[in-house]
């Protein structure tokens, strides 16, 4: 049985060691496959849970040297209070190894001015001042060096650990062991290189916690929304419990200008409710018995009771929240690139810097120059930025699209919809309200406009389509309660059936007509009038005789015309998908501005619709809302689900618009295209760097403080870069 499961690691300090972790998971009997990302710490895993148990996967990561938990048990507060506690550590230590590598860069310094102070440049006094930074600080080097080399693998830890032991020693040997030269009064000792080294990778793992941190803060923000307690009734009295404490069935008392805690029914009163943190929508939803709430609204003015439906990990604002963390976990194929570079990226650097030193030493004659520069080599070589420029552009673009109603399930989707170039929208409910109403009954037969309306009532009071909702509506606004038919059947795509005392009326589209062979007549014109004024017609026949139609009429969303025009202004082409016959969705399609209309498919047609398009070349995007839209959802490369629409529509899609405002594609496709600039950059950037500097170090032009302050800067420098991406205004109506 097929199950994921999601593990918190720490210890990781490279792209190297995420890349051997996920090596190793992969392994494993039962792996279906595993995902570990550097940016979030967390390894996605999805396995055989016969075959497998999360403990063996914890037992695997940790032989590497690593700490693993799941998820669940390390839990945000953990999460949080770990993070804080490392911020913290890195902190006190930066500031020690800082004070104590002051007077040897200070002894570095006067030297390039020809100024001797002997204390500074005193052997014994350098060695009491870096012993401590290169052992006690840079213990963390060593260990992690240690388990990576354990387990056959080379990582960032390695490098450093090579390389500032190297300038450490060698100093030493200069020092104690290398008797003095004649004109070079003083020794060359690489001290403060290998202390300044560590002093300023320490300041760049500390500046990169603080801004990954930063790239999380969309969780914190949606976090943030959730009711900290709720006042529920039981035994008569009402009682403020902490939310979590909150059960299925409690009764919640809401007042004015407080939270909703949970999603529930309303039982008692009514109320306005601003949703705007899940539509968009500012204007306050009203709110009456039977009407459904959720967690994280703002009830506005009066006071409800409810029954909670869902609570703790199943309400709405807790199940976008979840989708968030999974987005920002995932991988985008572009990473693929950095992934292959960083599995050989430690060894192959390793490599140059020994033939770095051979040729300095056997070629030039240079010991010194040779080690200096390998050092310079194994420093500024580091593939930590390699690591982190996909997933900090992925953690903040999910995070800054989850802000603006559009919720992206993984980094994949991310990356596919910035190369989209159609875009299939379905019109009821997506173009369209959904909430259609009749606007006309032409009686043909017997009956009158009164008649016809009832029995058409009557039969619709079952159905679930929108046009059959409209019809049943207005019947109870003008009669009042309606009775239930005999017997209902829903013809999927072409209409009803109903059995009335004694009567068997069909009420859709001519399809069904024509299939039950009821005679047509000649209504052509009265039907294509109406299709020209963009109403939907729908036949009515009574016992095998046409005797109405009714006209129905759904309403354009206030934004579909400027989102369209947003999508074609942006090099999308657009189509407009619907049951409606030609005429009708011609009507409608030339309102909007829509030119390519895809008329008279049957819901089961629609994937095969999308499917056409995908097989011209077509990178395409379905919109739709409905449980009819899923196939299709499910079928285009990037499937988008209105959120006011069904959870089976929602499941199947990559990409959730909870706000239902159309103009959030074109938004969703520019947050797309800004995202993968960011990571393009973020790679450029990180491949350039090593390819520049690594040269560099190797032919003697660059010291190893320098290289040492270059490496550490250039993962700072990648998540600043990201980081830039939360200024992106992703709606610009």
């Amino acid at each position: 049985m097929s199950k994921k499961e999601t593990v918190k690691i720490s210890g990781m300090s490279c792209a190297s060691c995420a890349a051997k972790i996920e090596k190793k998971l992969n392994k494993l009997d039962g792996v279906i496959k595993a995902s570990v990302n550097l940016a979030t710490e967390k390894a996605a895993i999805e396995y055989d849970s016969s075959k497998l148990k999360t403990s063996d996967m914890i037992k695997a990561v940790e032989a590497l040297g690593y700490k693993a938990e799941r998820v669940e048990e390390a839990g945000r507060d953990r999460e949080k209070e770990r993070r804080e506690r490392e911020i913290r550590r890195l902190r006190f230590e930066l500031v020690v190894s800082a004070i104590l590598s002051s007077p040897l860069i200070m002894a570095m310094l006067l030297t390039l001015f020809r100024i001797n102070l002997a204390f500074l440049h005193n052997e014994y006094f350098q060695l009491v001042i870096a012993t401590p930074i290169q052992f006690i600080i840079g213990f963390r080097f060593y260990r992690n060096a240690f388990y990576a080399l354990r387990s056959k693998t080379a990582n960032m830890d390695v490098l450093i650990a090579m390389g500032t032991s190297a300038a450490y020693f060698f100093s030493i040997y200069n020092a104690f062991f290398q008797p003095a030269r004649p004109g070079m009064p003083m020794k060359q000792l690489y001290f403060e290189a290998a202390a300044v080294i560590i002093t300023l990778i320490l300041l760049g793992k500390y500046l990169e916690a603080v801004a990954k941190g930063k790239t999380s803060e969309a969780i914190k923000k949606l976090m943030g929304l959730q009711a900290k307690t709720a006042r529920i009734l039981r035994n008569g009295a009402e009682t403020d419990i902490p939310i979590e404490k909150v059960e299925v069935g409690d009764i919640v008392i809401v007042r004015p200008g407080e939270k909703v805690p949970v999603d529930g029914k309303i039982t008692e009163g009514n109320s306005s409710v601003d949703e705007s943190m899940l539509t968009g929508e500012s204007i306050p939803a009203e709110k009456k018995v039977g009407d459904f709430v959720v967690g994280a609204t703002i009830n506005k003015f009066g006071t409800f009771k409810f029954e909670a439906t869902k609570v703790g990990k199943d309400t709405t604002l807790s199940q976008i929240i979840k989708m968030v963390e999974e987005a920002q976990g995932t991988k985008a194929p572009i990473q693929k690139i950095a992934d292959q570079v960083s599995s050989v990226f430690v060894p192959v650097v390793i490599g140059i810097a020994a033939l770095t030193f051979i040729i300095w030493y056997f070629a030039a004659g240079d010991l010194t120059k040779g080690i200096v520069s390998a050092v310079s080599v194994l420093v500024i070589a580091c593939p930590c930025a390699l690591g982190l420029a996909t997933p900090t552009a992925i953690m903040v673009g999910t995070g800054k699209g989850a802000e603006n109603g559009i919720l992206i399930k993984s980094g994949e989707h991310l990356e596919t919809a910035y190369k989209l170039n159609t875009v299939v929208l379905d019109k009821t409910g997506t173009i369209t309200k959904g909430q259609p109403e009749v606007t006309d009954i032409i009686t043909l037969g017997q009956m009158d406009k009164e008649e016809a309306l009832k029995l058409a009532a009557i039969s619709e009071k079952g159905s679930e389509h929108p046009l059959g909702v409209a019809i049943y509506e207005k019947g109870k606004k003008d009669f009042g309660n309606i009775q239930d038919p005999d017997r209902f059947e829903a013809i999927p795509g072409r209409g009803i059936m109903a059995a009335i005392n004694s009567k068997v009326i069909y009420i859709g589209t001519r399809k069904l007509m024509i299939e039950k062979s009821i005679g047509m007549g000649n209504v052509e014109s009265i039907i294509s009038k109406l299709e020209d004024e963009g109403k939907t017609a729908m036949f009515m026949a009574v016992n095998n005789a046409l005797e109405a139609v009714i006209a129905v009429a759904d309403t354009l969303k206030e934004n579909s015309k400027k989102a369209i025009e947003d999508l074609q202004r942006i090099g999308i082409e657009v189509y407009m998908i619907t049951g409606d016959n030609k005429r009708t969705a011609n009507a409608i399609a030339k309102q909007i501005g829509i030119k390519n209309v895809l008329a008279e498919v049957l819901p089961e047609r629609k994937a095969e619709e999308v499917e056409k398009l995908k097989k011209t070349g077509k990178v395409v995007c379905m919109v739709g809302d409905g449980i009819n839209d899923a196939p299709a959802l499910a079928t285009a490369d990037i499937g988008m689900a209105i959120g006011t629409g069904t959870d089976v529509a929602i499941e199947a899609a990559d990409i959730t618009l909870m706000r239902g405002d159309l103009r959030t594609i074109p938004a969703a496709i520019r947050l797309s295209k800004k995202t993968m600039n960011k990571i393009k950059q973020n790679l450029f950037w990180a491949f350039i760097y090593n390819i520049i500097g690594i040269p560099f170090a190797a032919l003697g032009m660059l010291n190893p403080i320098i290289a040492g302050g270059a490496m550490a800067f250039s993962s700072v420098s990648v998540v600043t870069n990201s980081l830039s991406l939360k200024r992106f205004k992703v709606n610009k109506y």
